[in-house]
C-alpha cells in the first residue's frame, strides 16, 4: 500500500500513461491508465443505483445538457478525496451553476459500494458547494461490475484492483459529455481549471450556455488531446487583435470626422 501511494501521486496530475512506457511501471500499474475516447459514445442504456437506491440509466443525466463525469470509487483513501476536491473547487469557480446549466455524474467503479455510500458522498459534496439545486444536477452512482466495466470501457479508464491491499489502483481524470452522451473533452489530473472547463462546457453544448466572449475565447483556443489542457491558437489572436484594431481606427476615424463637421457649421 505504501508503495502504490507514493507511486501514483508522481503521475496522477499528468497525462494517460503511454504503452511504451508500461514496462517501467511497477506490475500493478501496467493494466492502469486512460485512452481517450473523443467523440464517442457512452453507453446511456447502462443501468445503476443513484443515492436512493433507485434504479437509473446514465440517459437520465447525460441526454439533456452538458455533463461532467468523474469515475471514483468512495472508500478510496487517496486519490478519488483529491479529484473530488478538485473537481468542487473548479465548480465553485464556475458562474454555471450544477443541476442548471449542465450535471455532475460520479460514478463508483467499485461494485461492492451500495447507495448508502453514495448518499453520504453526495450530502458532503453537495453541501460544500452549497448552491441552489445541486442536489437535482450532481449524482452519485453506484452499480454492478457488468456496467461498471462497459462504461469504464467505452470511456477509456482503465484501473486494477489489488487483492492484498483490497484497492484499486487507478488514473485520474474527469470527462465532459455532450447533451446527446458523447465524449467531448478529457481532463487529467486533480485539479481541473474553471476556465478550461468552462469553455469544454460552452463547446460540448454546441454554444447553447456561455456568451459571446466564451465564443472568441473558443475561437482564439484550441483543446490538446495530448495535454487536457486548452491553449491559445496565435493566428486567431491576431486575427482578433486586427479585427479590434480596425475597429477602433473606424470609430476614431469617424467620431473626428462628425467633430469636424460640426466645427464647420459652428
Amino acid at each position: 500500500m505504501i508503495a502504490l501511494a507514493a507511486t501514483i501521486p508522481a503521475w496522477a496530475d499528468t497525462p494517460p500513461l503511454r504503452a511504451e512506457n508500461s514496462k517501467v511501471l511497477p506490475p500493478l500499474l501496467r493494466d492502469v491508465g486512460i485512452n481517450q475516447r473523443l467523440d464517442q459514445q457512452v453507453p446511456l442504456d447502462l443501468e445503476f443505483r443513484d443515492e436512493t437506491g433507485k434504479a437509473v440509466r446514465l440517459a437520465d443525466y447525460l441526454g439533456h445538457k452538458p455533463a461532467v463525469l468523474a469515475l471514483v470509487y468512495y472508500q478510496c483513501p487517496m486519490l478519488c478525496t483529491m479529484v473530488l476536491n478538485g473537481l468542487l473547487e473548479s465548480l465553485k469557480q464556475l458562474k454555471f451553476d450544477v443541476g442548471d446549466q449542465f450535471n455532475v455524474v460520479t460514478v463508483s467503479f467499485d461494485p461492492s459500494e451500495k447507495p448508502a455510500l453514495a448518499a453520504a458522498k453526495k450530502a458532503l459534496y453537495v453541501g460544500l458547494y452549497g448552491r441552489p439545486g445541486a442536489a437535482e444536477g450532481w449524482h452519485f452512482l453506484t452499480g454492478d461490475e457488468p456496467a461498471i466495466h462497459q462504461l469504464a470501457q467505452a470511456v477509456g479508464f482503465r484501473y486494477h484492483y489489488d487483492p492484498q491491499t483490497r484497492q484499486f489502483a487507478h488514473a485520474t481524470a474527469i470527462m465532459v459529455v455532450t447533451p446527446q452522451g458523447k465524449l467531448a473533452r478529457y481532463f487529467y489530473g486533480i485539479r481541473y481549471p474553471a476556465g478550461d472547463l468552462r469553455l469544454a462546457l460552452v463547446e460540448a453544448s454546441a454554444g447553447k450556455i456561455g456568451s459571446p466572449v466564451d465564443q472568441v475565447l473558443l475561437f482564439c483556443c484550441q483543446y490538446n488531446p495530448a495535454t487536457g489542457k486548452y491553449g491559445f491558437i496565435i493566428s486567431r489572436v491576431i486575427q482578433i487583435a486586427g479585427l479590434v484594431t480596425v475597429l477602433s481606427l473606424g470609430t476614431l476615424i469617424l467620431v473626428m470626422s462628425r467633430g469636424a463637421r460640426q466645427a464647420r457649421q459652428i
